[in-house]
C-alpha cells in the first residue's frame, strides 16, 4: 500500500495523489473531458481555499469524492447546460468491442444509477460508503445499484 495513501494530504500532495481519482469521478458523471477537467480543479481549489481538517485519509478521499459529485450536480443546473448539446467524443483510451458496449450503456443511465454503479464497482465503495458519500440511506444506495443493473442488464441484452 502506498504510504500516501494512509496519510492526509497537503493540498499539493492530493492533487498529485487523488487527481485522478477525482477527474476519472468527474468524466464519468458530465461524459465530457473539458468539463471534467475544469470540475476536478474547481474541487482542488475549493479545498485549498476550505482547508478542510479531516479525520483520516479515507475521510479525505470521501470528502474529494463528494464534492466533485457535488460539483457535477451543480454543473447539470447551469443554465449553459441545460440549453446547450455536447459534442460527441471519441475516447482515446481502446475499448473491445465488448466494453464500449458496456461503457456506453452506463454512461446512457440517469445520473442517480451511474454514480453508484461508479462508485460501486469501479471505486469498490461499499453501499454504506456510497451512502455517506452521497448522503443518502444505504437502502436508496441498493436500490438505485439494482434499478441501475436491471437497467444494464436490459439495455445490454440486445448487443450481446
Amino acid at each position: 500500500m502506498d504510504a500516501l495513501a494512509t496519510k492526509i494530504l497537503t493540498p499539493e500532495e492530493a492533487v498529485s495523489f487523488y487527481g485522478a481519482l477525482v477527474l476519472r469521478t468527474a468524466y464519468s458523471m458530465v461524459k465530457n473531458q473539458q468539463d471534467a477537467e475544469d470540475i476536478a480543479q474547481e474541487v482542488f481549489l475549493n479545498m485549498l481555499k476550505l482547508d478542510p481538517a479531516f479525520e483520516s485519509a479515507e475521510h479525505q478521499r470521501a470528502w474529494l469524492l463528494r464534492c466533485t459529485i457535488n460539483r457535477c450536480k451543480s454543473h447539470f443546473r447551469t443554465v449553459w447546460q441545460s440549453r446547450t448539446a455536447g459534442l460527441d467524443e471519441n475516447l482515446s483510451v481502446p475499448f473491445t468491442p465488448e466494453e464500449s458496449g458496456v461503457v456506453q450503456a452506463v454512461n446512457a443511465l440517469p445520473l442517480k444509477y451511474r454514480q453508484v454503479i461508479y462508485l460501486h464497482y469501479i471505486e469498490g465503495y461499499s453501499t454504506a460508503e456510497i451512502g455517506e458519500i452521497l448522503a443518502i440511506n444505504q437502502n436508496t444506495v441498493l436500490s438505485q445499484l439494482a434499478r441501475g443493473r436491471k437497467m444494464l442488464e436490459k439495455s445490454l441484452k440486445g448487443a450481446f
